[in-house]
């Protein structure tokens, strides 16, 4: 009876992944089956620590994040709870030895949430490692399947593409993040004054990352390496998107890749797939 209930909180974090993100929904389809609910696992437990600092403004969202923390590390440690998002993630971090100091980091960077407005270089870089890095290391545990040799080799390139990620992310939601929140993440951007040389240093700080992420993708496993290139390819579309706008339209303007174009470049990703182009 276990497979049912393991099963059946796997199909949560599922539920909760295709609600909340039709590219990162297309993304793990496109993965081997094998891969789908570990992703999914991962997927929900970081959304709904997320979603604790980003929506919950009406709760004391530091309680809340304390409490889903010691439920966390319980779940581990037990190898068991109720929460079906945390059975399924600590399912994950069991089976694949996701490190107890990528989950720490992780939710650092949440907590860094609750109580950071803006941030110096130093602070920057430890919430993109802890917030959006370590989520594509948990990733690549997952895709490696215990060979060592292998994660060492891509462990790099899958940092940059969880920061790359994020950065684009920041960019994305530069008004909401201000506006909504009072954040502003780039270290040294006043929002008010965010003009296109600001701009064009984000941009080419996020152009390297993209590029040394894709020489890893290149060297997944091959059950990993269409979701995860259609994933880089989304996100570089969606950046080339923004690279095309004043930086006066970034603060006012949330940027989206339409759901038929996102169609469109699975089917393209896929096309490049069979044909082995990539």
């Amino acid at each position: 009876m276990m497979d049912l209930f393991n099963r059946t909180t796997f199909e949560c974090s599922k539920l909760i992944t295709e609600y909340y993100s039709t590219s990162f929904t297309l993304g793990i389809k496109t993965l081997d089956r094998r891969f789908h609910f570990p992703i999914y696992g991962i997927y929900g437990f970081v959304r709904y620590a997320d979603e604790i600092v980003d929506t919950f403004h009406e709760y004391d969202k530091a309680r809340l994040l304390s409490k889903f923390k010691e439920d966390t590390y319980e779940a581990i440690r037990d190898g068991i709870s109720l929460n079906p998002v945390l059975h399924s993630f600590q399912l994950v971090v069991r089976d694949y030895g996701i490190e107890q100091e990528l989950i720490d980091a992780f939710l650092k960077s949440m907590e860094m949430d609750l109580f950071c407005a803006d941030y110096d270089e130093r602070g920057y870089q430890e919430y993109i490692y802890g917030s959006a890095e370590v989520v594509g290391l948990m990733c690549l545990r997952v895709f490696c399947e215990g060979d060592r040799a292998m994660y060492d080799r891509l462990r790099e390139p899958a940092r940059k593409l969880g920061a790359a990620f994020q950065k684009v992310n920041f960019l994305r939601d530069l008004k909401s993040d201000y506006q909504d929140r009072g954040r502003v993440y780039f270290p040294g951007v006043d929002f008010n004054q965010f003009t296109r040389g600001a701009k064009n240093l984000i941009e080419e700080d996020i152009q390297r990352d993209f590029d040394e992420a894709y020489i890893g993708i290149l060297n997944l496993p091959r059950g990993a390496r269409m979701g995860v290139h259609l994933a880089y390819t989304y996100y570089q579309t969606l950046f080339n998107r923004i690279k095309q706008l004043p930086a006066s339209r970034i603060q006012h303007e949330r940027i989206r890749v339409p759901d038929a174009k996102k169609i469109a470049l699975l089917a393209q990703t896929y096309l490049k797939h069979r044909l082995n182009v990539i």
